[in-house]
């Protein structure tokens, strides 16, 4: 009888056998045995400067929601800019004038606090490094954040585990930083000088027409593919257009950003480059996709495209389209329109006069540029 009863088990061992793997790595179940460097992350660019009623709608904003909201609709590229502010380090946009984000300790906290809740989740994080911090400067906003608990350390720059491997580690956050003074000791080595395992194509774009898979940084594979292909460093494809004031000022374009990151239809869309740059790199897909407001497209669907995702779980839903209550024209050339007509009735605007319109640009210049 208790061989009978063993026997009588057998179908469902084997139906619980055949089941799909019920982990999910970066939302699939799928990506859980993919080298990190062998899928396409989606990325967004300048991460924590977000257009919404918090920033009064900056122009200067390059995402409609925050960092963590990306991460939990499917972004699992963070960029972010560091600028030194009152003996501090913040995320600023270009100046900490323009735009300031607060403090690069407080962003990395945020999130730490995601992650630790999101157990099964391979993030990376791309600081631009504007005012020269040192690797110890970066280090310890990482420390004081927690969020050194989970950085990884490559073994060499083209050798990179599955998702899953760095999941079972703990070791799942993975920190580019362009660019690093050299001063790196063992307690810094997770802070990776991006140069040394990514290649990135143009990103000062303004045309749909103009996007390129050309390689164009570092200098060392510009404009070379075959180079940049055999040198075992991850291709970023920036996605992202620029549109330009009358006074050359460039600012996110967020009028054709749902073409820009589609998946398909319109000039420029995302999902037709993507695919184009695949088949230039021989097959190999982008590693890294950096876009403007992320919700867009949206751009996950050609990320998964890519990946060949067809079962995506855990995602945030998030609606396209803007939280700004602005139009283009209001927000941006409002200033500048009641400068030209001062200058019509007869006054004499100053150049400074010109420069502190920029504050009624929808605060793109974040109320305008000090010039003492």
């Amino acid at each position: 009888m208790k061989g009978l009863g063993f026997l009588a088990l057998l179908p469902l061992v084997a139906a619980r056998g055949l089941r799909p793997r019920s982990t999910a790595c970066n939302n699939s179940p799928d990506l859980c045995s993919k080298n990190y460097g062998e899928i396409t992350h989606l990325g967004a660019h300048d991460s924590p400067f977000v257009r919404d009623a918090s920033t009064d709608y900056s122009t200067a904003g390059d995402q409609y929601y925050g960092t963590t909201d990306q991460l939990s609709a499917g972004v699992r590229l963070l960029t972010a800019q560091i600028h030194k502010k009152d003996s501090a380090w913040h995320l600023c946009h270009s100046s900490c004038e323009l735009m300031d984000a607060g403090t690069l300790t407080s962003w990395l906290t945020d999130i730490k606090k995601w992650m630790d809740s999101n157990a099964n989740e391979v993030v990376t994080i791309l600081l631009v490094n504007s005012d020269g911090a040192s690797a110890s400067d970066i280090d310890s906003a990482y420390q004081s954040s927690g969020l050194n608990k989970y950085t990884y350390t490559p073994a060499s720059s083209g050798s990179w585990p599955t998702l899953q491997s760095m999941i079972d580690d703990g070791k799942r956050l993975v920190t580019f930083v362009t660019a690093l003074d050299g001063s790196t000791s063992s307690d810094t080595s997770y802070l990776l000088d991006e140069w040394n395992y990514v290649w990135e194509n143009p990103y000062e774009v303004t045309s749909a027409s103009n996007f390129s898979c050309t390689p164009d940084r570092p200098s060392s594979v510009s404009g070379d593919l075959s180079a940049a292909l055999q040198s075992s460093k991850l291709p970023l494809m920036n996605h992202f257009l620029y549109q330009t004031t009358i006074l050359d000022i460039e600012y996110p374009n967020s009028s054709y950003v749902s073409t820009t990151n589609a998946p398909s239809g319109g000039t420029g869309n995302l999902g037709d480059t993507a695919n184009k740059c695949k088949e230039q790199y021989g097959g190999r897909q982008p590693t890294f996709i950096l876009v403007d407001f992320f919700n867009e497209g949206p751009a996950i669907d050609t990320v998964d495209s890519l990946n060949n995702v067809t079962n995506a779980v855990g995602r945030k839903e998030i609606s396209a389209g803007s939280t700004s209550d602005g139009s283009t024209y209001g927000n941006v050339f409002k200033g500048l329109v009641e400068m030209v007509n001062k200058a019509k009735s007869g006054s004499n605007p100053s150049m400074a006069d010109w420069v502190w319109v920029g504050g009624d640009w929808g605060s793109l210049l974040g109320g305008g540029i000090a010039l003492n």
